[in-house]
């Protein structure tokens, strides 16, 4: 079994403690270090080199934006998982830009937010489907109609794959775009693989992003 390394950084000393003791009981996950700040965090990701980097939105010195900023950066590897609140919606897309692989509810179960982990280390994005349609809906509103003209990366999609991107766009899950689509979820699943490989993509939170800078909702 591959053993998750973890990075906490929480200016909240009692919910480091919680979380880091309940790391502790997984076989799979090990907190490498926990922090209070944003600064503290960077210097510990560049000393500590762990696979996912827990940063809450709000902290001193940096916030959890600021942190993941400098972190892409200087191009490390580390996942990162950002904590936030339902108040925190307008600071979801400047996280995802910095390169956030997923956002948590600090209210969500331990047992989620442990599974959210070990989705972000294996290279999955995790954001809840409403959340993207909230971002994405707010991205839209405030966006001016488009003046250019689609990539010329978007030619290697193929018109199912333009489908699938469209719906990813939207905040849909592969279950729902498979019933929306009468097609298998495995299925959709390769579709979107395909499409984040020809487009250079991360993840399908990256995808979202590219749909609505593109202009093609």
């Amino acid at each position: 079994m591959t053993t998750v390394r973890v990075l906490l950084a929480d200016d909240h000393e009692f919910f480091r403690s919680g979380f880091r003791n309940a790391l502790e009981t997984q076989p799979d996950l090990q907190c490498v270090g926990d922090v209070g700040d944003g600064q503290a965090a960077v210097e510990a990701v560049g000393r500590l080199r762990p696979d996912v980097a827990i940063l809450d939105v709000r902290m001193p010195k940096l916030d959890g934006l600021a942190a993941a900023e400098a972190l892409q950066a200087r191009a490390d590897t580390t996942r990162i998982l950002l904590l936030t609140t339902y108040d925190d919606d307008s600071y979801i897309y400047r996280g995802l830009r910095a390169g956030a692989s997923g956002f948590c509810l600090k209210s969500m179960p331990t047992e989620e937010l442990l599974n959210a982990i070990r989705v972000v280390a294996r290279g999955d994005a995790l954001i809840d489907p409403s959340v993207t349609r909230r971002l994405v809906t707010r991205f839209a509103d405030g966006m001016a109609p488009a003046t250019t003209p689609p990539p010329p990366d978007l030619d290697r999609l193929t018109e199912r794959e333009r489908e699938i991107l469209l719906e990813v766009a939207r905040g849909h899950s592969n279950a729902e775009i498979a019933a929306r689509l009468y097609v298998g979820e495995q299925t959709v699943k390769t579709h979107v693989s395909h499409v984040l490989t020809k487009l250079t993509l991360r993840d399908r939170v990256q995808a979202v992003i590219y749909a609505y800078e593109n202009h093609l909702l």
